[in-house]
């Protein structure tokens, strides 16, 4: 599929020195990138640093962009993700890498703890939603206490999210939501869940969190609940500004022609 025309333009000088990592790492995993495509990240990179997200962002991975899977698995900040199953056809340069609902899951590599207990979020950009049952996005969730989970259930037509809790919370009307999707926890006492461009608030104390790595395409444990989804963006760390998070990633997505 040819790239978005927006993207076909020369790379203007200044760009972002984690941009031009994140460029070398996919070249590295011998895919390429068209130099319109690292000038958007350069621009998302600079935004997210100017808004003062940036640092909170442990691990982060475009997962569009560059023109292979290996490429795609590259990632912006921290860890590179550890796929399973997953296979070329799987993957489009402008749309994101989509799920099977049974098998196909991303290992991120990071621990659920590695972020302090009430300083957490995870966040996806979702470009064709899980379809149906109950399909994890991003969670380490085994139901013990301390879990995390961005999930959907398409019967109830919700997002079931947790944040270092054992009690999900059930955002409404949300099951077949795209774009960005996001929970954040900065205080002992409640979590925020972002969809559709809306903030919501549950009231649920956070635990200890648990030890197991956030997956992608699942939400972790025995119950894995796969995705159908087609995610195109994920980032796991510590508590930031959701809204600013969704308007840098959400231009992204437009620069990418992911929208």
């Amino acid at each position: 599929m040819p790239m978005n025309p927006r993207l076909l333009r020369p790379t203007a000088s200044g760009l972002d020195p984690d941009a031009l990592a994140w460029r070398a790492a996919v070249i590295a995993a011998g895919s390429s990138v068209d130099g319109g495509v690292v000038a958007a990240v350069s621009r998302f990179v600079k935004g997210c640093k100017s808004d003062g997200i940036w640092d909170a962002m442990k691990s982060v991975v475009l997962l569009a962009g560059a023109d292979t899977l290996a490429g795609a698995l590259a990632p912006l900040k921290g860890t590179a993700p550890t796929s399973y199953n997953f296979v070329s056809g799987d993957y489009s340069q402008t749309s994101g890498l989509v799920g099977n609902g049974s098998t196909k899951y991303l290992d991120s590599n990071r621990a659920n703890n590695a972020d302090p207990q009430d300083s957490n979020h995870m966040a996806v950009w979702v470009h064709t939603a899980h379809v149906s049952g109950v399909g994890g996005y991003l969670g380490a969730d085994d139901g013990s206490a301390g879990a995390n989970r961005i999930a959907v259930s398409i019967a109830a037509d919700s997002i079931i999210a947790k944040s270092r809790c054992s009690t999900g919370s059930a955002v409404a009307g949300q099951g077949a939501a795209t774009g960005f999707v996001g929970v954040n926890r900065s205080s002992g006492t409640s979590f925020f869940v972002r969809s559709s461009g809306t903030n919501n608030e549950t009231v649920e104390a956070s635990q200890t969190p648990s030890t197991g790595n956030v997956l992608a395409y699942q939400r972790g444990g025995g119950f894995p609940s796969y995705a159908t989804a087609r995610l195109s963006f994920y980032s796991i760390g510590e508590s930031l500004d959701l809204a600013l998070l969704d308007a840098r990633v959400s231009a992204l997505m437009t620069n990418l022609g992911v929208s």
